[in-house]
Parts: structure tokens; C-alpha cells; sequence
């Protein structure tokens, strides 16, 4: 074991001869002590795993102290070691990075969005410290990846499955792009082992096979490059299991119609000899229209550059081509490591939120975003740089998910300028606000002071920070709306029974408000305006004679569930019901109440694409339930049939035959003698429903029946 460790040391020495390596030694002594008789499930020593991951760390060339603390990383939480240990022996710097990784550790990624929303928030705030505690967690995370295989089976799906959603991504932000691959492939063998091992054999053939072509196109290449006296490493490119997995279900293709396997990379001295060794290969074969990428002149934003083209090579095959300078290619593998390494004057935990501002806006927006779907989608966006990139009038360069529109484009500026966007040019012309904005766009806002945002935005918009912003100005603005008509129904109530209406400033209904549950009058302004409350209801608190005939309820006590038309809603006693035309809800279905201003509950299938568009306020969604009624419920049903005579009559008489009936009924024929025959008929729950159906579909001459859940 001393031998590697020794090796490492020499590693060290390579690139940096002036590191500490004395600290090193000294921390692999500790954990040798510290880690004695503890054993890895697959039974090796477990001061194994420490030393890979300072393995890991040296061949990213880091720091001295980086390599110490990945050393270290789990020694706090698998030995009795202290904190206070380890910054007495190893300096405060060394223990600041353990103490970060250890409370990393001890997220684990669990089902509940609550639960992974909070540990998306530790990660970042991490990152945001030190961004070097998430590089020890890669290298951790690696080499667990490399050793799955002793874990048993769920297990392994949950922590492959956890690394391609989290870990890969943040590998791919921070521009380690070797590390990536490897986290994505090791994820693609334990999530789909079977694919992964067809896939490897696959590769394999048809390199063995291909050995011969891409040699031949790599010689034409490096001869072509001499003529032109340009120097350039010629090399054939590794091959990348899960993308070539990814293309396969993108484009629902087969192995062998993944055409661009073949992949050459030139490795050259300056950007003006990237684009000279372009102009020859295009020279040399046709290029593929729209696969040439220009990455040194827009950067990816976790750094990348490169040429990328697609040529037609020799024999007509398609052959990807890569073209960079060394520093790119340091860039490409290392990204943010190559940034901060241990020849940098500036101290590696200083991130420079210039060139990763993704970061930044990451971080702001996780304090705005309360909801745990909205910050879980928002990392997902914001992880997966599948991006475009604009220009502003004043030519800086901005950078957006792909599907991004003029108005994402508003509130990247300032949400003031979202707010108040009413038009947009592009490259000079005016376009609509849902226009898909395109690499290389330059970007015009139209403001007005007195527009205001629309909800009909949500249903366009790609950016979590325009979406957030636009829900958090609805949500205001609908609260203000609802404090207004709740006052206005207060006032009116208040004057029907001979009383002031300057009573709502009163103490007397604040001490109401709070008996009701509600932190003040504000508050139950707001369900007055909402209509979860009845000014009435107000009332009768203050005239205890009249609080007999109708009882004032408390809001949200969870042992009172009273239900009107069939429903209950959960807390609230004496509530409107109005159940949703657009959907038509019926018992037996799943159902969501949505708490519509001035009307009460409105009831929806929780399927329903209307409430995802409505709650806006996730506030104003309520949980319901369907209670035993004999109440009728209309429901629409679409029967295709033959056009034949007699059919309706047919079709009428077996769904009266299953006592349920008709309440409207139309018929439209098409041109191929084919009729459609929609019905609104009455039933009492979906048990009643699908009878309905069955015996329809039973009739001579139907071809189809189907609920019909929108209006």
C-alpha cells in the first residue's frame, strides 16, 4: 500500500515540484490509523477507497491541500476523529473542505421533492463556499461508481440513477468532460445493463471493423496538414456509450443507423490554426449542412472551446471532426479544474462567477423558489446546457435554454423590463413574444410602463427566472385583487347590519381574523376575496346573538371536514362547490380543488391541463375528496361508429339499458361514411361510467368509445 501512496506523491512532484508533500504523507499516515480494520463491502481495505480518490484529484493536477482533504474526506464520519482534530494537525483550510464534504455526505437523494429540493440547496451553497469540496465529491463519487458492483441491486439503481441525474451534469458544468463520460457510461451499465453490454460489443465490432477506414482518414488528414505546413495531432476519438444511447431513443434509431461513430480530434497550437486546419478538411470532403458548431468563438458555458464539423470522408461515410488548441483540450478535459490549479496565483476557492455564472443564478434563484418542483426543475434547466446564444442590442453575448423566447430574453435583462415587455425585434424585425429565439439572434425588448405581465406567458416560457418572476407578480397581484373584493363584500355585509365599515381596522377584528386561524384582517380579506370564507360568516363572530343560526368556522382545523354536493374539502367547513365544466369530474376519479376567487371551490381532475395552467399559486390548490352520495354527475362520451341507419338508436337504448340517462347528444359524419355520436350523459360515479362504455362498445357497427375530459 505504501508504494502507491508513494506514487502519488511522484505525481504530485511531476507537475508540481514545490508541492507539500510532507502534508501528504502525513495525512496518509492518520487515515491509515484512523481507517485500521475497516473493510469495503467487497472486502479490500478501506484505505483504498481514500487513496483513489486522491488519485482522482492528482491526475486533475489540484492543489496539495485538495488532494490532503480528499485524503481525508471520510474520516470525520467513518472514524472517531473530530473536526477540531483535523484542523489542529492539518490546518483550518483542510478541515473547512472535510467539514463541507461531511455535511455532504450526509445528503442522501431520496423520492420526496422535498427532501431533494434541500439537497440540491446544500450542494449549491457548497459549490458557492468552495468549489473545490464538489470536486473531492466527484472524485468520490467516481470511484463509488467504479465499484458499484458490490452493492446490492436496488442500491446500485438508486446511486447510477442519483449520478446521471446530479452528478454527471454538475461533472459536465464544470467542464470536466472525461469525468462526465465516465459517470454517464458507468450510470448507462447499472440502469440498463443488458443495452450497455450490447452496446460495448457492438462498439467494439465495428471499431475492429473500422479500424482500417478511420486509420485511412486520419492519414489523409496529417498528410494534407504538411502540405499546408500546419502542425496538428491527428487522433482517432474515444467512443462515448451513452451518448451513442442517448441518439438511439432521441431518434428512435437502431445501432447500426448511428452513422457518425467515427470521430477524429486534431490537436493543433493556435486559434488561427484551428480555423486553417478547418478550411483544409473542408477543403479535402463536403461538410454535413448545420453540424459545423463554432465553440471558440461562442464558448460553451462551462468553457468549452472547439471546432466541431461532420464531413462526408472517404468512401461517402460520415466522419465527426474536432478541432482545438492544447489549451482547449486541457480545457475540455479538466474545465474548471485546468482554471484553478495549483500554479494559479488566485486561490482555488474563489470561483470566478464571471465565466460560471450559471452558478450565481442558481443560488439567487434557490432563495426565491419555495416550492421543491419549481427549484427541481429549475436545476434540471439550468444543469443541462442545452443553450442558445444571443445578442443584445449592444452586442454582449447572452446565454439561454434552448426554446427561450423574447420574453425569457426581458427578464434575463431585469424583471422590471419582463414585467413591462410588450414587443420584441429580432436581427431587426418584429416578432411574436412566443418566437423561439436562435443562436446567433440579436435581441430587441419593447416596453410600456403600463403593461403589466400575462398568464398566457407561462404556457411559452423556458426560463426559470422568467417563470418565477411572472408567478411571483400574479400571485401579488391576485392577493391585492382579492384583499380589495373581500373588503368590498366586508363593507357591504358590515352596512347591512347597520355597522361601521371602519370596523375592519378595528382590534376587535383583528382578535376574529386570529380566532379563525388567519395571522390577521389581511389574511381573511384574502379567503373572503377567495371565497373560502363568507362575509357573513364575519359577521355572525361580532353579533354573538346571530352566531347560533350560523356557526363562524376556524380555517384549516384538521379534525372538521364537512362536504357539500358529494365532496369534502379537507379543513374548510362550509365551502361553495362548483365542479369544473372543462373536465367534468366524476366519483371514482382523482379530483383537486382549486380555490377560485368569489366562487369557492372549483373541483377538477387532478389530470385536468386546466389547473396546472390556473395555480399559478400553488396557494390556491386544496386537497378534496369524493364523499357517498346519490348525487347525478354529467359526463361526455364519444362513440365512433359506421354511418348506418338506425345506429343511434342503438347506441341510445344500450346506455338507457344501463339506467343511466341522456341529457345531450349530437352527431357529425365524416367523409369516409363514418360518424362520431357524442353524448352528455347523467351517472353516478365511473363504476356506472365504464358500464356505460361497455355496453357500447358491444354494439354492432361501434368502433370505438371514449370519456372525452375537456369541454
Amino acid at each position: 500500500m505504501s508504494m502507491e501512496h508513494e506514487e502519488i506523491v511522484n505525481q504530485i512532484l511531476a507537475y508540481n515540484p514545490e508541492a507539500d508533500v510532507a502534508l501528504f504523507r502525513k495525512a496518509y499516515d492518520f487515515i491509515v490509523k484512523a481507517h485500521n480494520g475497516q473493510v469495503r463491502i467487497s472486502g479490500e481495505p478501506y484505505i483504498i477507497h481514500p487513496l483513489e480518490v486522491a488519485k482522482i484529484l492528482t491526475s486533475l493536477k489540484l492543489d496539495i491541500i485538495t488532494i490532503v482533504a480528499g485524503l481525508l474526506h471520510d474520516a470525520i464520519e467513518d472514524t472517531h476523529t473530530k473536526i477540531e482534530d483535523l484542523k489542529e494537525i492539518f490546518g483550518g483550510e483542510v478541515a473547512f473542505l472535510v467539514e463541507g464534504l461531511t455535511k455532504l455526505s450526509r445528503i442522501e437523494f431520496k423520492t420526496k421533492e422535498e427532501q431533494q429540493a434541500e439537497n440540491f440547496r446544500k450542494m449549491l451553497l457548497a459549490m458557492a463556499k468552495d468549489i473545490r469540496i464538489i470536486l473531492i465529491k466527484l472524485a468520490d463519487r467516481l470511484h463509488n461508481m467504479r465499484t458499484l458492483e458490490h452493492l446490492p441491486p436496488a442500491k446500485r439503481m438508486a446511486i447510477a440513477q442519483e449520478t446521471l441525474d446530479i452528478y454527471a451534469p454538475i461533472a459536465n458544468r464544470l467542464g470536466i468532460g472525461w469525468m462526465k463520460t465516465e459517470l454517464e457510461d458507468l450510470s448507462l451499465k447499472y440502469l440498463h445493463p443488458s443495452e450497455y453490454e450490447d452496446l460495448v460489443k457492438k462498439v467494439a465490432k465495428r471499431e475492429e471493423e473500422r479500424k482500417g477506414y478511420i486509420n485511412e482518414a486520419i492519414d489523409i488528414v496529417s498528410n494534407a496538414l504538411k502540405k499546408e505546413n500546419l502542425s496538428g495531432d491527428v487522433k482517432g476519438r474515444p467512443k462515448h456509450y451513452y451518448g451513442i444511447y442517448q441518439k438511439m431513443l432521441k431518434q428512435g434509431i437502431s445501432f447500426e443507423l448511428v452513422y457518425d461513430l467515427t470521430g477524429i480530434r486534431i490537436i493543433t497550437e493556435t486559434k488561427a490554426d484551428c480555423y486553417a486546419i478547418l478550411g483544409v478538411i473542408h477543403s479535402l470532403w463536403t461538410p454535413v449542412p448545420g453540424r459545423y458548431k463554432d465553440f471558440i468563438g461562442l464558448p460553451k458555458p462551462n468553457g468549452y472551446q472547439s471546432l466541431h464539423t461532420t464531413v462526408i470522408g472517404p468512401k461517402g461515410e460520415r466522419v465527426e471532426i474536432q478541432i482545438r488548441t492544447r489549451d482547449m483540450n486541457r480545457v475540455a478535459e479538466e474545465g474548471i479544474a485546468a482554471h484553478w490549479q495549483y500554479k494559479e496565483k488566485t486561490p482555488l476557492g474563489e470561483p470566478d462567477m464571471e465565466r460560471f455564472g450559471w452558478l450565481r443564478q442558481l443560488i439567487d434563484l434557490q432563495r426565491d423558489l419555495t416550492e421543491a418542483k419549481d427549484l427541481l426543475d429549475t436545476i434540471k434547466v439550468d444543469l443541462f446546457p442545452d443553450v442558445v446564444y444571443v445578442f443584445t442590442p449592444k452586442g454582449d453575448v447572452k446565454e439561454l435554454p434552448k426554446g427561450s423566447t423574447p420574453v425569457d430574453f426581458a427578464y434575463s435583462i431585469h424583471s422590471d423590463i419582463g414585467h413591462h415587455c410588450v414587443g420584441a425585434r429580432v436581427n431587426g424585425k418584429i416578432v411574436p413574444l412566443k418566437y423561439h429565439l436562435k443562436n446567433g439572434d440579436t435581441i430587441e425588448i419593447q416596453t410600456s410602463p403600463v403593461h403589466v405581465p400575462s398568464r398566457d406567458w407561462l404556457k411559452f416560457i423556458a426560463t426559470p427566472r422568467a417563470k418565477t418572476r411572472i408567478r411571483q407578480w400574479i400571485k401579488a397581484e391576485e392577493r391585492k385583487r382579492s384583499i380589495e373584493l373581500g373588503r368590498e363584500l366586508l363593507e357591504r355585509e358590515l352596512k347591512r347590519h347597520d355597522l361601521s365599515p371602519s370596523v375592519i381596522k378595528s382590534k376587535e377584528m383583528v382578535d376574529i381574523a386570529r380566532g379563525s386561524g388567519f395571522q390577521g384582517t389581511e389574511e381573511m380579506l384574502v379567503a373572503i376575496g377567495y371565497g373560502i370564507l363568507s362575509a357573513l360568516q364575519v359577521i355572525n363572530r361580532m353579533l354573538p346573538e346571530k352566531a347560533k343560526e350560523e356557526e363562524m368556522p376556524v380555517k384549516k382545523t384538521p379534525k372538521k371536514e364537512k362536504w357539500t354536493k358529494g365532496v369534502s374539502v379537507k379543513g374548510i367547513d362550509g365551502i361553495l362547490i362548483h365542479f369544473s365544466k372543462c373536465c367534468s369530474p366524476i366519483p371514482g376519479d382523482r379530483i383537486i380543488g382549486f380555490i377560485t376567487r368569489g366562487r369557492g371551490v372549483t373541483i377538477h381532475t387532478e389530470d385536468c391541463t386546466n389547473v396546472l395552467d390556473l395555480a399559478v399559486d400553488k396557494d390556491r390548490l386544496i386537497e378534496v375528496n369524493w364523499q357517498q352520495d346519490e348525487l347525478i354527475h354529467p359526463a361526455r362520451i364519444s362513440v365512433y361508429t359506421v354511418d348506418k341507419p338506425g345506429l343511434l338508436a342503438n347506441v341510445s337504448s344500450a346506455i338507457t339499458s344501463a339506467e343511466v340517462n341522456i341529457s345531450q347528444a349530437n352527431i357529425s359524419t365524416t367523409d369516409d361514411k363514418k360518424a362520431y355520436l357524442n353524448f352528455v350523459v347523467e351517472v353516478k360515479d365511473l363504476n356506472q361510467l365504464d358500464r356505460v362504455i361497455k355496453r357500447v362498445k358491444q354494439v354492432e357497427g361501434v368502433l370505438d368509445v371514449k370519456r372525452v375530459m375537456t369541454a
